[in-house]
């Protein structure tokens, strides 16, 4: 894996949208945050476009992605939110090109389609963090700092990464590299030519948001079906907001159980990273990590996900 270079102070941080329309207020304040971090943000016009319910046509958002990552002047790319659009973008990328750069994609949501594309694909490592809308715009009740720096800005390992809502389901310990994102875009990508092909023994993280239990019961088994899980050495999941059933029965946590009943490896629950109801942890997507499930739960992040 090829890795980005360590953020520091005075980093100029592109802003794109891949996907959705955001809030301006939203975006102005997320700017400020960037800033009080020691960043420039940086933004082409174009990512005030609009077309329905996506930021602007396909080709100005992949047309945008480009020049930032091909820029040298640009340490980071953070996305504006994320909805629906990404995956319009993956046709109209160039993996030649932009394989000459690593640079560091932060998102997560929609944007899986960009940030798995980005590892499993161009091999470059991809961070499942905060976006401006909803995060970066909210300062630190919308993301964890410590994470966001740790992964980021350091040139070490992260080391531990957890959070006291994180559950075990499955005890064990495993290693492998990590990668994942929001399991609609993972299931959506099988059958196309940009589909979801993680490692063999990989961690596999997976976050989604209010998705009833039999739609993730759907998503899981055709990841079963097309034999995912099976590559992978542990199952992390997010902390899946809104997918109980309406009425709290069942719990999305008691179908995961049962989902994972026959899973060989370890599997926890409940690690807010993407859509969770507090601050969004940062998680570097193609870096070797340890699940471990005690004393306690939580990941290690054995390498460097930025040089």
């Amino acid at each position: 894996m090829r890795k980005p270079r360590a953020l520091r102070a005075g980093d100029r941080i592109a802003i794109i949208a891949p996907a959705s329309p955001f809030a301006k207020p939203d975006f102005d304040a997320g700017l400020v945050e960037l800033r009080s971090l020691g960043f420039e943000p940086v933004y082409d016009e174009t990512v005030f476009d609009r077309d329905g319910y996506v930021a602007g046509s396909a080709d100005t958002r992949a047309r945008a992605l480009r020049a930032a990552w091909q820029d040298p002047s640009i340490a980071a790319i953070v996305a504006a939110r994320g909805g629906y659009g990404s995956v319009q973008l993956l046709p109209l990328l160039d993996p030649e090109s932009m394989s000459a750069h690593a640079k560091a994609f932060i998102a997560y949501s929609d944007n899986t389609s960009i940030l798995t594309w980005l590892t499993l694909r161009l091999g470059v490592v991809s961070f499942h963090g905060p976006m401006i809308e909803g995060r970066f715009a909210k300062g630190e009740a919308g993301y964890d700092r410590d994470t966001f720096q740790r992964c980021l800005a350091t040139p070490a390992p992260a080391g531990e990464i957890s959070h006291p809502a994180v559950e075990v389901i499955k005890p064990g310990d495993a290693t492998g590299i990590l990668i994942g994102g929001t399991l609609t875009q993972i299931a959506a990508s099988l059958g196309t030519p940009f589909a979801f092909d993680p490692p063999q023994g990989c961690i596999l993280f997976l976050d989604e948001v209010a998705e009833r239990p039999y739609r993730i019961d759907r998503m899981l088994t055709q990841l079963r079906l097309a034999g995912i899980l099976d590559r992978a050495a542990a199952l992390v999941f997010g902390e899946l907001p809104r997918c109980d059933e309406p009425g709290g029965d069942p719990t999305i946590r008691l179908v995961l159980t049962s989902l994972t009943r026959d899973f060989r490896g370890p599997v926890l629950f409940g690690l807010p990273s993407g859509h969770t109801s507090g601050p969004t942890l940062t998680l570097p997507f193609g870096v070797r990590t340890r699940v471990v499930t005690s004393p306690r739960p939580l990941l290690v992040v054995e390498e460097a996900a930025v040089s």
